[in-house]
């Protein structure tokens, strides 16, 4: 069974971090695998940067220019996370844009993710149809989960299709935007949160954009599974450094 499986199994109120590969630094990935490992979060979400980050804020995006200017490619990650699971049992994703994994080979970079025991992807432009007619077969085979991304707009039908197609988990965007740290959500984001719970899909939700400290956690993760944080690490990643993980995690504990 996948690692992203049975964490849905056995755990509740899921906690996800992601991080840009290169950022700080070009080789901080496994110290920074290694800080949340060691500070309890339950799964790791790996940013393979981008020049054009459509679905991510300004912290992101700054993020992913720096791990560029610092040379961060597709082949220095995989070369960097070759021995991850020496490190880790934690189910790790990469995230990425559509356009550098095609640069790649979507063959050779599922190859790749199966080498480095990779368990899943999160592809914010490859559209759910042209991913089931083209790639699904391929994902499966290679043991990677690929998981899709719906939002407000999202019509019911497509929620429903995603959901009949996904093996791991939906993320739920929090809102029509960018990424980006919120102190709270408004009454229409946790309408939305309820109406998406309240379709009992089968598939495991996390939400992510805008979740940034205990208070957006705990009303995001009352109608779903958990959260996704990232620009709110990031951001603590550019103030405080990698040693401040643990510290920052805890901040985010709920009961």
């Amino acid at each position: 069974m996948n690692r992203i499986n049975k964490t849905f199994i056995n755990k509740k109120n899921i906690l996800s971090i992601y991080f840009t590969a290169g950022y700080p630094k070009l080789h901080d990935t496994i110290s920074i695998i290694k800080e949340l490992d060691n500070s309890g979060v339950d799964m790791i979400e790996i940013g393979l940067p981008f020049s054009d980050p459509l679905a991510d804020g300004p912290t992101i995006q700054e993020s992913s220019t720096i791990a560029l200017s610092n040379g961060m490619n597709t082949n220095i990650l995989f070369d960097q996370i070759k021995n991850l699971r020496s490190i880790t049992e934690l189910p790790i994703i990469i995230m990425g844009y559509l356009n550098p994994i095609i640069q790649y080979g979507i063959e050779e970079f599922c190859l790749k993710c199966k080498e480095c025991e990779i368990d899943g992807l999160i592809v914010p432009d490859l559209p759910v149809d042209i991913y089931y007619e083209h790639y699904h077969d391929l994902f499966k085979n290679h043991n990677l989960q690929n998981m899709f991304l719906i939002t407000p707009q999202t019509s019911e039908k497509r929620i429903r299709f995603i959901d009949k197609i996904s093996n791991g988990f939906i993320y739920m965007v929090s809102s029509y935007s960018t990424t980006g740290a919120q102190k709270i959500f408004g009454d229409e984001t946790i309408k939305y949160f309820k109406r998406i719970n309240q379709m009992k899909l089968r598939s495991p939700l996390l939400v992510g954009f805008g979740i940034s400290n205990k208070e957006t956690r705990k009303v995001a993760s009352i109608n779903s599974d958990g959260v996704i944080i990232g620009s709110a690490y990031i951001n603590m990643l550019t103030k405080h450094g990698i040693r401040q993980t643990k510290k920052f995690i805890n901040k985010l504990k709920i009961d």
